[in-house]
């Protein structure tokens, strides 16, 4: 049922708390991870002014992501898992439906804060918009359930 299984991660333990389940979900199914790290990059509201300042920050940002990335791969192939792993910039929910479109991913997998009330007013949610605007299932796991 499921081939492809696009897990995004934001780089925190709280996101890395669905890879168990992924994991056991490709396992069961045969199916690839496909590992999605969307960097958070300052935009120009938050620009510092000197140009080449600003580039090394971003550069920084992109290296880290790509080296989180390569090491979330790494230690699911030690694991015997089908992974891949994609870093790319943009709105978060946006990019986590467009990249699911491009590898053809059959569910989503992804961890969610559980914030309510004011939290949420404030921060947004991205599961829920990832949820709401989704074509292809989405598979929720609140951390407390590790």
């Amino acid at each position: 049922m499921y081939r492809k299984i696009l897990v995004p991660l934001d780089g925190t333990p709280l996101a890395e708390a669905v890879l168990p389940h992924a994991r056991a979900l490709a396992e069961s199914e045969g199916a690839e991870i496909v590992l999605l790290h969307v960097p958070v990059i300052p935009n120009e509201r938050f620009a510092i002014g000197d140009p080449t300042l600003e580039s090394s920050i971003v550069k920084k940002i992109e290296e880290e992501a790509e080296t989180y990335m390569q090491a979330e791969v790494s230690k699911l192939k030690k694991k015997r898992a089908k992974v891949s792993g994609i870093t790319r910039e943009g709105p978060i929910p946006e990019t986590i439906l467009a990249v699911a479109k491009e590898t053809k991913a059959d569910v989503i997998a992804m961890s969610t804060h559980g914030r309510t009330g004011i939290q949420r007013w404030l921060m947004g949610s991205v599961a829920e918009k990832v949820v709401n605007l989704s074509p292809i299932p989405v598979m929720l796991i609140h951390p407390s359930l590790n």
